[in-house]
């Protein structure tokens, strides 16, 4: 039985239910929404100034530079955070989900460019694969066309959202230092013998502290949170007001976009390259989209719209206020800024909001990870739900510790937050590309809009970010090259993966054992028949695995009941509980083999920690009673024999709503595992259980195996060194050290047997 918020979560809701759930949430979530989602965003005027003068452009500051460097975050600010996202980019979640995955799965869905494996013509009848509503337009058939016509475009679609997913990865490593140390070396106007290696030592270990935290949850953090950026945001609003009207009430004329042309006039390319430094304003942007899944899109926008944006616009225009008077002060200009009595708090609050603003890209690189693995992308990591209540709120070990340590590595390595800010602002400018050209796609494909509303939109919001890109990449030697590297090797990691998650598939399904072969062994299938039930997972959702055939080849005996069980993904964020299990049989009644489809969307927990044997077997037992009726009422049956030829029916049927089934005449001889299959039937309709259901459920007291094939990949010998090195080092060192299958699946160690193959790709 789902939670009323599961329930919201995984079907969508009525309008109604919208409004009642709007009234009582959406205050709350907005409010939890400032301590993860806003906390990056919010600190960067700690360094926005300071890194954009940080160049030739010290040399010649005056009003001028002043008011154009102003006046461009002003409209970057308002253009792109505003405009782009509020307005656009949170428009085009997937049921609640986003982030540059969730805008690939969407463009899946409608065009058919799934990558994953084992795709079924059932997955599509789950509420949100729903691609139904607008009609085609010719732009968008003839982008599908093509799509359909050229596959290997799918392979560059997907390199190209790995390279905005690795870019997201890396804003999530160059957020905590570059926030951290602006913050903390604050101290030093006070304190002005302290040395810098103090300064990096307290950052270290402030995140240290951080990342220690992160297995708390997220609800609890946000509710932790929350207030400190509240503090924050109304601190540095009330000082740029004072700011204001203390040193230049004129300020107000640098929000004319006048004053960016006069810029370029005076600067020429040094007010080019500063616009590095610019784009830093906007950091934090794309984790509103992207942990869209732990909050809510009217959350997010009311939040932004109603406090964040003023008060920033505010705090840049304080600071410029005050730089306007002192241009001496540039390099430490924020802290310099603060009136004098309210130094010290304003310095504390400071802090901690920069450890916030940290939890932010934390929060939105696990969902990003999360979704690599769901989707093939990624090895296989532990994925703790931390809140009952909002379901994508999530904690990752693995992740923690390694992004923990990369930080620590580009504090003490840099030290110097004008280079972190240089390979900051290249990483969260080709995020923003990449989702910019994904929306294209997705206004095309699933929103069906004229090609001149997109041309103008990719056109206009993509030259902006182009030109910072330009900015940017001037400056790789000087830092610039941190997301680069770090991006290439999430890459690479990741594209193996797929790659040798993809061949796997393929030689499975070119070695898959023909059922007729197994037949012509013997009468009973030429094989021992002992009692229980064995579960053969197996990467194949029709024929029987080449993994069985080598476990009955060297054990001549298997389970008296057997069923191959698939897991797998959907290119959804949710399949609700009840339409979790497939259920369909394969060969004659006689044989005793089904197999069973357990779904999960690319958000789903993978891990069967809620009594999945019970629930296996209650749902087999209702399939054999039902298959019957089934025939009779002329529902959707395939043969897996039209697919496979030579091979006995699979018999493939979508899962009715659970049920359970009592049985008065046979009840003595179902043991109490059994019975707590049958524990919330009391009051249905009574069903005389069949023989072979009979015989299932006696199998279930003689116990359940686990057979799992632990597959080996290998390159063959005619394949260049890149893929040997690939295959043979990458892929076998990432295969050896993630999640083992029993581990993910929750498999009892006394009842496992694993079958070991090797595979050449």
């Amino acid at each position: 039985m789902m939670k009323p918020s599961e329930e919201i979560l995984v079907e969508g809701v009525s309008q109604q239910n919208l409004k009642r759930v709007s009234c009582s949430t959406v205050i709350t979530l907005a409010y939890q929404s400032l301590g993860v989602v806003y906390g990056d965003i919010s600190t960067s005027p700690l360094y926005v100034y300071k890194t954009a003068f940080s160049g030739k452009l010290s040399l010649q500051e005056n009003d001028e530079e002043i008011y154009g460097v102003l006046s461009f975050i002003f409209w970057t600010f308002t253009l792109v955070a505003l405009f782009k996202y509020i307005f656009v980019v949170l428009s085009a979640d997937d049921h609640g989900e986003g982030g540059t995955f969730a805008l690939y799965s969407l463009l899946c869905r409608h065009a058919r460019l799934s990558i994953l494996p084992n795709q079924q013509a059932t997955d599509e009848r789950l509420f949100a694969y729903a691609t139904d509503g607008l009609k085609d337009t010719w732009q968008s058939s003839a982008l599908v066309a093509l799509f359909e016509k050229h596959p290997r475009l799918r392979k560059v679609l997907l390199i190209f959202v790995l390279l905005g997913t690795c870019m997201a990865i890396g804003d999530g490593v160059l957020t905590p230092p570059i926030s951290v140390l602006a913050a903390v070396s604050g101290v030093k106007l006070k304190i002005e013998g302290l040395h810098e290696n103090y300064v990096v030592l307290i950052s270290c270990v402030i995140l240290v502290g951080l990342f220690s935290l992160q297995h708390h949850g997220t609800h609890r953090v946000a509710f932790m949170f929350a207030p400190i950026v509240t503090t924050w945001l109304l601190c540095i609003s009330s000082i740029g007001i004072y700011n204001i009207f203390r040193w230049n009430p004129h300020i107000l004329n640098a929000l004319s976009p006048v004053y960016m042309f006069k810029f370029f006039r005076s600067t020429g390319i040094d007010g080019w390259i500063s616009l590095g430094g610019v784009v830093l304003s906007i950091t934090g942007v794309e984790t509103m989209f992207a942990d869209l899944g732990h909050f809510s899109s009217v959350s997010i926008k009311v939040a932004f719209t109603v406090l964040v944006y003023p008060c920033l616009i505010l705090a840049y225009m304080g600071e410029a206020a005050y730089l306007s008077k002192h241009h001496e002060d540039i390099q430490r200009s924020f802290y310099k800024a603060i009136p004098e009595p309210v130094f010290w708090p304003v310095f504390i609050v400071a802090t901690f909001a920069a450890i916030v603003g940290s939890q932010a890209v934390i929060s939105a690189t696990f969902s990003i990870i999360s979704q690599c693995c769901a989707l093939n992308c990624f090895p296989s990591v532990k994925i703790v739900h931390t809140s009952s209540k909002i379901y994508g709120q999530i904690y990752i070990p693995e992740v923690n510790w390694m992004l923990m340590c990369l930080c620590l590595a580009v504090t003490i390595g840099l030290r110097d937050t004008n280079m972190i800010g240089h390979a900051y602002g290249l990483a969260v400018t080709t995020v923003m590309f990449v989702t910019t050209c994904l929306m294209a796609l997705v206004m095309i494909i699933v929103w069906k809009q004229r090609i001149i509303n997109v041309v103008a939109f990719v056109v206009f919001f993509g030259s902006v970010e182009l030109l910072y890109i330009s900015a940017c990449v001037y400056k790789v030697p000087e830092g610039g090259w941190i997301p680069l590297v770090l991006s290439f090797i999430f890459m690479a990691v990741m594209y193996i993966w797929n790659y040798g998650t993809m061949k796997k598939h393929d030689f499975d399904m070119e070695n898959k054992v023909s059922m007729n072969r197994i037949v012509a062994l013997g009468p009973s299938l030429g094989m021992v028949r002992v009692p229980g039930i064995g579960l053969v997972y197996s990467n194949l959702v029709t024929g029987v695995p080449a993994i069985f055939g080598h476990f009955v080849t060297n054990l001549p005996a298997f389970h008296q009941v057997l069923v191959f069980v698939c897991v797998k993904s959907v290119q959804v964020p949710h399949v609700s509980e009840n339409k979790r299990l497939l259920i369909s049989r394969v060969g004659l009644k006689d044989y005793g083999m089904f197999r069973c489809v357990v779904r999960y969307g690319y958000k789903d927990l993978q891990q069967e920690n809620y009594d999945f044997e019970n629930r296996l077997v209650s749902t087999i037992v209702q399939f054999v009673e039902t298959e019957e009726e089934e025939e009779e009422s002329a529902l959707l049956l395939t043969t897996e024999s039209s697919r496979e030829a030579g091979d006995s029916s699979d018999i493939e049927v979508l899962q009715a709503p659970e049920h359970h089934l009592k049985n008065s005449n046979h009840k003595e001889n179902i043991s109490e595992d059994t019975r707590v299959i049958e524990s919330d039937i009391e009051h249905t309709e009574n069903f005389v259980l069949k023989n072979e259901s009979i015989e299932i459920l006696k199998a279930k007291e003689s116990g359940v195996a686990y057979i799992i094939g632990h597959s080996y990949a290998m390159a063959k010998k005619p394949s260049s060194i890149l893929k040997k090195f690939s295959i043979n080092v990458v892929y076998a060192f990432l295969s050896k050290n993630c999640r083992e299958p029993e581990v993910v699946l929750n498999v009892p160690h006394s009842s496992l047997l694993e079958v070991g193959m090797i595979y050449y790709v």
